[in-house]
């Protein structure tokens, strides 16, 4: 006799859940959509850090998210990724990027979101060949390893191409729902956002501040000068901002180019000597270092030479050091002076 009617019934299995990275780019968007259809359930992470995007990009992603219906997670690693980007296993690309560093850097931090979220799986939307130091073949095998997760991560949009992952092994994905993604052509994402009903998405970024020469080579400067440990958020930070001049081993200058700039070098003023124009239109100045007297005269001319002034008329300047004002009159350097060349980092 049959007494519930139940004997052949199974206990409902838990849902499989992965956490997908995203930049807030198609890619990321396109690899945790694919396996959403695959009935995962799907968390998108935002790993934040110093190079990675604003306030407004981290708007955008929330509202991706919310689009998307998925929930989010942003996680903020700025101050641990310094490391990453002071000390690279892997070495630096074109400029100061630590790609392959900061690939296995994010997917550690993916991992440990996985483990506090009880989820499966990693997603990535990273594809094979896209990028020539980071994405080939065997480097997006190694950061698999270096980073722990090992086949616990999968790059759906190139997962055909590559070794098959625990998802697949385990039934929760099907190769066969899955793209064939690689290189770096954008016709193929184009195409699978429209089959999968995504729009509105970014256009390809300009790509990480660390590839851009002029600021790779102002960080080279700082490593070289301040030490690498010595280099922090707020120094990283203003590096992107204004004209850098190296005078001497421990002096550094940086004069702003608009006022927009001005107003930034502001916030940065505190622990170091601030010049402004004092009668004319010019620039906001900020030294690094503990000139002498007579740098600090020719510092004066240098900024003289970027003020609103008629021919070599001394230009009145306002210098803020230690918390003593001072006034100087400083007669602009002449701007075929070949020092000013010389001194310039990274421009």
């Amino acid at each position: 006799m049959n007494n519930s009617g139940h004997e052949h019934e199974t206990e409902k299995q838990p849902k499989v859940r992965a956490i997908a990275a995203t930049s807030g780019g198609l890619d990321s968007l396109l690899a945790a959509a694919v396996v959403r259809r695959a009935g995962i359930d799907v968390t998108l992470l935002h790993v934040q850090h110093l190079f990675s995007t604003d306030e407004e990009g981290r708007a955008r992603i929330r509202e991706q998210a919310e689009r998307a219906n998925l929930p989010l997670r942003i996680v903020d690693r700025s101050a641990e990724h310094l490391e990453t980007v002071r000390r690279p296993k892997h070495g630096y690309g074109q400029g100061m990027n630590p790609c392959v560093d900061c690939r296995v850097f994010m997917l550690k931090v993916a991992k440990q979101v996985m483990e506090e979220e009880g989820a499966q799986f990693v997603v990535t939307g990273e594809v094979l060949g896209q990028r020539p130091k980071s994405q080939h073949y065997h480097a997006l095998l190694d950061a698999a390893e270096e980073s722990g997760l090992g086949d616990r991560l999968l790059r759906p949009l190139s997962a055909r191409l590559l070794p098959e992952t625990l998802p697949i092994r385990e039934g929760w994905l099907s190769l066969n729902d899955l793209p064939t993604i690689h290189g770096r052509s954008r016709q193929q994402q184009m195409a699978l956002a429209q089959e999968l009903s995504i729009d509105n998405y970014p256009q390809p970024a300009g790509g990480c501040i660390l590839i851009e020469k002029t600021y790779a080579a102002r960080l080279r400067d700082a490593f070289a000068h301040v030490g690498k440990d010595a280099v922090g958020v707020e120094e990283f930070r203003l590096l992107e901002h204004g004209r850098h001049f190296r005078l001497s081993e421990d002096v550094k200058v940086i004069i702003g180019r608009n006022q927009a700039e001005n107003e930034a070098l502001e916030h940065y003023a505190s622990g170091r000597i601030r010049i402004d124009p004092v009668e004319v239109m010019g620039p906001t100045a900020l030294i690094e270092g503990n000139p002498s007297k007579e740098t600090l005269g020719l510092i004066c001319s240098l900024v003289a030479r970027y003020c609103d002034h008629a021919g070599a008329d001394a230009v009145r300047l306002l210098v803020v050091r230690d918390g003593e004002t001072i006034q100087v009159d400083a007669a602009p350097l002449d701007r075929d002076d070949p020092r000013i060349g010389s001194w310039r980092i990274g421009d």
